[in-house]
């Protein structure tokens, strides 16, 4: 493996497309960013393509990935096939794999393990999520917490953490 390296253009320009493959980055910026079997710690642009290739963090208008791993994803769309990802904050998602965390207005996942998920419409077959917060949901979800328990949770943890700190000054009062 060889050190990461930051590609850029050698003016101030920003390149319009950067293909990757078989190397490991440190930083990418361009308009569009291809990667096949390469790594990169930063990528940066209007349109990224990742193909059995990591990220650990990826900036985009729209991003499509087919069994990438990919450790934060801000864009706009989000289109991933068999993929890991730790986080996903995107307008329209369209997932399958394992994700950490997945917020936006409109998620659509099939076969797909969740941690949190948390958008405006939820849409899909066969979704696992660990807790899920949304507006509405259509299809067949399997969750451990939904909207209702996430409430009720909240309420009784804060209840209870109230309860123990007015029972410490309580207790613990200097005269």
């Amino acid at each position: 493996m060889s050190d990461p390296t930051q590609v850029s253009a050698e003016s101030n320009q920003t390149p319009e497309v950067v293909n990757l493959a078989h190397v490991d980055v440190g930083s990418v910026q361009a308009e569009m960013v291809r990667m096949h079997q390469a790594n990169a710690e930063t990528v940066t642009a209007d349109d990224v393509e990742l193909n059995v290739s990591a990220a650990g963090m990826i900036h985009a208008q729209n991003v499509t990935g087919e069994r990438a791993v990919i450790g934060g994803l801000n864009a706009e769309e989000a289109h991933l096939a068999n993929s890991v990802i730790g986080g996903v904050n995107a307008t329209v998602v369209n997932a399958q794999g394992y994700i950490g965390g997945v917020m936006g207005d409109s998620v659509t996942v099939e076969g797909a393990t969740i941690g949190l998920t948390a958008a405006r419409e939820v849409r899909g077959e066969k979704i696992e999520s660990l807790i899920l917060v949304a507006g509405r949901v259509e299809g067949e979800v399997h969750t451990l917490i939904d909207t209702r328990q996430a409430l009720l949770a909240g309420l009784v943890a804060g209840l209870f953490s109230g309860l123990i700190l007015l029972v410490g000054r309580i207790a613990f009062r200097r005269d």
